[in-house]
C-alpha cells in the first residue's frame, strides 16, 4: 500500500512539473512603435480596454482571449481637415494569442479630402503581428 501511495504521489508531481502554466501565458498589445507614415499608418493611443478607462502605456500584457480596445488616432496629415469633434476614439477587437505581440495604430484612409464631421478618414488596425515570448508576472497582491 505504501508503494502505491508513493507511486501515486510521484506521478502527480511529474504531471504538475510537465503541465504548462496556462495562467502565466500571455500576449502583448503594443502602441509604442512609430508605424510607416508612407503607408498611411500613424500611432494610436489606448483610452479604454474592455470598456474601462486606462492610462495609456506602451504595452498591454494580457491573458489569451478577445479584448475590445478603444483608441484615439494621432494622425498628422494635412489632408485631414475634419472638425475636432469628428476626431473621436474608435473601438476594435483583438483576439490575443499566447506569445504574440500586436502593434496597433491608426490607418489613414487617404485618397480624398476629409472635412467637417466625417470620421471615416481612419480606422484602428493591427499593423504588425510577431512572435514574442510573453510570461505574465504575478504581483504579490495578485493585481495586474
Amino acid at each position: 500500500m505504501r508503494k502505491l501511495i508513493l507511486m501515486s504521489a510521484a506521478l502527480t508531481l511529474v504531471g504538475c512539473a510537465s503541465a504548462p502554466d496556462d495562467e502565466n501565458l500571455c500576449g502583448t498589445v503594443s502602441g509604442y512603435l512609430e508605424p510607416a507614415k508612407d503607408q498611411g499608418l500613424y500611432r494610436a493611443v489606448v483610452t479604454h480596454l474592455d470598456g474601462k478607462p486606462v492610462i495609456s502605456k506602451p504595452n498591454y500584457q494580457l491573458a489569451p482571449g478577445e479584448y475590445q480596445f478603444t483608441v484615439a488616432e494621432l494622425i498628422s496629415d494635412p489632408a485631414v481637415k475634419v472638425k475636432l469633434a469628428a476626431r473621436t476614439p474608435k473601438q476594435f477587437v483583438i483576439n490575443v494569442e499566447a506569445n504574440e505581440r500586436y502593434h496597433i495604430g491608426a490607418q489613414f484612409n487617404a485618397g480624398k479630402i476629409y472635412r467637417g464631421m466625417d470620421d471615416s478618414y481612419w480606422q484602428p488596425v493591427v499593423w504588425q503581428q510577431e512572435s514574442y515570448d510573453c510570461e505574465r508576472v504575478k504581483l504579490p497582491d495578485s493585481s495586474q
